[in-house]
């Protein structure tokens, strides 16, 4: 049974930061390509950051620079670090794992910047 379960999310100050976690179970995780995308409320659903099983990196233009994917194949998990947070980063963060055909999805964890 696969299983992406996020962890990390919160309310956080602008400029501040937030580290979210993704333990993967259920599938070959080091031959996927894993990402975080994020959703917004009355928006659709967009690309954050990927990582692909070689390694290569993906990051949407709001985020490069202020956001880091990295992952971990010996613990089946990737993690986001995302700093100089911004109110429009506020949304619902959820951990995609893809593979030619199969496509898998976290629940998704709240990421709130307020002051």
């Amino acid at each position: 049974q696969v299983q992406l379960v996020e962890s990390g999310g919160g309310l956080v100050q602008p400029g501040g930061s937030l580290r979210l976690s993704c333990a993967a179970s259920g599938f070959t995780f080091s031959a996927y390509t894993m990402g975080w995308h994020r959703q917004a409320p009355g928006k659709e659903r967009e690309l954050v950051a990927a990582i692909t099983d070689f390694g290569r990196l993906t990051y949407a233009d709001s985020t490069q620079g202020r956001f880091t994917i990295s992952r971990d194949n010996g613990k089946s998990t990737i993690n986001l670090q995302m700093n100089s947070l911004k109110p429009e980063d506020t949304a619902v963060y959820y951990c995609n794992a893809q593979r030619l055909w199969n496509n898998y999805w976290g629940q998704g964890t709240q990421v709130t910047v307020s002051s």
